[in-house]
C-alpha cells in the first residue's frame, strides 16, 4: 500500500495540511505525469485504507491525512530503528572525525 511512490507523495502533501482534490491532482500530475482519474484512484486507495479522509465543501473535496494508521506503521518500523540508529551514529562519528582531521591540516 505505502510502497507506491504516488501514494507516498500524496501523503507527504497531506502531511502539510488539508488540500483540495484539484490541488493534489495538479501536483501529482505534474510530478508523475499521470492523469486526473489516476490520481483520483490513488486518493481512493488512501481513503479506503484509512490513510486519508475527505469532506465536501460545496463542490470541492478537501483531503486530510489520518494519523492513526501512520502511528501503526511507525510502531511496526520501531523494531528496525536500532539498525538505522547504529549506522547513523557511526556515520556521525566518521563525519566528526573527518571534520577534526580537516581542521588539523
Amino acid at each position: 500500500m505505502l510502497g507506491d511512490p504516488v501514494r507516498r507523495r500524496i501523503l507527504e502533501l497531506l502531511a502539510t495540511g488539508e488540500h483540495t482534490s484539484g490541488a493534489v491532482v495538479e501536483v501529482i500530475s505534474t510530478e508523475f505525469g499521470i492523469s486526473q482519474p489516476a490520481v483520483s484512484m490513488q486518493l481512493k486507495v488512501l481513503r479506503d485504507n484509512g490513510f486519508a479522509n475527505v469532506r465536501a465543501e460545496g463542490t470541492r473535496r478537501i483531503y486530510a491525512i489520518e494519523s492513526a494508521p501512520l502511528a501503526d506503521v511507525d510502531a511496526w518500523l520501531a523494531q528496525f530503528r536500532t539498525f538505522w540508529e547504529q549506522r547513523l551514529d557511526a556515520l556521525g562519528t566518521e563525519l566528526a572525525r573527518g571534520r577534526r582531521e580537516l581542521g588539523k591540516t
